[in-house]
C-alpha cells in the first residue's frame, strides 16, 4: 500500500512540476563550518569529512558529521559518545551533471551497511529549534553482531519535521510546485547501547539533542 502511495506521489510530483514550477529557489542559510562544536559538557573535537565519492553518492550540499563526546559521562551512568549527522541538500532534483541528489532514507541504507533493524517506531519529541512542537521522528534500534545502537532521525524542510519517507516525497513535490523549493535536511543521532543499557543511550540523546537542534534554524532554512 505504501509503495503504491509513494508511486502516486511521484507521478503527482511530475505533474505539478511540469504544470506549475517555473523557478528554483535557494533560501539563505549559514554553512556548517560555523556550527557550534561545544554545548555544555558535550564536545565535537574533530568534525569529519567524507570522501568525495561518498559525498557525490549522497548528493549532499553541506553537512555536519561528528562524534560528540561527553566528559564525566561514566560517573553519570550515561554513554559518553554519540554520532551526529546533519546533511543539507540545497536541491533534491536530478541534475545532469551531479546525478541524483535526494536524501537517502536511513532505514533503507542501514541494512546495506550490515546493520539489522530490530525495532522501528515513530515517536514524539519536543526539542528546541524544531519548527514543529511536538514533532514526530523515527526511533530505531539496530544490531550488527553483538553491537547495538539507538538511532533517531527525521527529515526537516520548509518549516516541517517529517518522519515518514512517503510524506517527504509528498511535501517535496508540493513545495517544488508552489515555491520552487526542493531543499531539505536529514538529521540523525546514533548512540551506542552499552551493556544492554538502552535507557542510558536514551538519556544521552535527550541531553545532547536539545543543544544541537536549538541551532538548526540557522542551517536548515524554514
Amino acid at each position: 500500500m505504501k509503495t503504491a502511495v509513494a508511486i502516486g506521489f511521484l507521478l503527482l510530483n511530475l505533474y505539478l512540476y511540469h504544470e506549475f514550477a517555473t523557478r528554483s529557489v535557494h533560501p539563505p542559510r549559514q554553512t556548517f563550518d560555523h556550527f557550534p562544536l561545544a554545548e555544555g559538557d558535550w564536545v565535537c573535537s574533530r568534525p569529519e569529512r567524507m570522501g568525495a565519492a561518498v559525498e557525490q553518492n549522497l548528493g549532499v550540499t553541506d553537512y555536519h558529521l561528528c562524534d560528540w563526546e561527553r566528559a564525566g559521562a561514566a560517573t553519570r551512568k550515561m554513554t559518553s559518545l554519540q554520532n551526529v549527522y546533519i546533511g543539507y541538500h540545497a536541491s533534491q532534483v536530478r541534475d545532469d551533471d551531479s546525478g541524483e541528489n535526494s536524501i537517502h532514507p536511513p532505514a533503507h541504507c542501514l541494512p546495506g551497511s550490515g546493520w539489522d533493524i530490530i525495532q522501528l517506531d515513530t515517536v514524539t519529541v519536543d526539542l528546541p529549534g524544531l519548527p514543529e512542537q511536538p514533532a514526530h521522528v523515527r526511533r530505531l534500534q539496530i544490531a550488527k553482531g553483538n553491537l547495538r545502537q539507538l538511532v533517531y532521525y527525521w527529515y526537516q524542510s520548509n518549516g516541517r519535521v517529517i518522519a515518514e519517507d512517503w510524506k517527504k516525497i509528498l511535501y517535496l513535490g508540493w513545495d517544488r510546485a508552489r515555491l520552487g523549493r526542493t531543499d531539505g535536511a536529514l538529521v540523525r543521532f546514533t548512540i551506542p547501547i552499552l551493556n544492554g543499557d538502552e535507557q542510558a543511550s536514551e538519556a544521552a540523546f535527550r541531553d545532547l539533542a536539545p543543544r544541537v537542534t536549538a541551532h538548526l534554524v540557522d542551517y536548515v532554512p524554514e
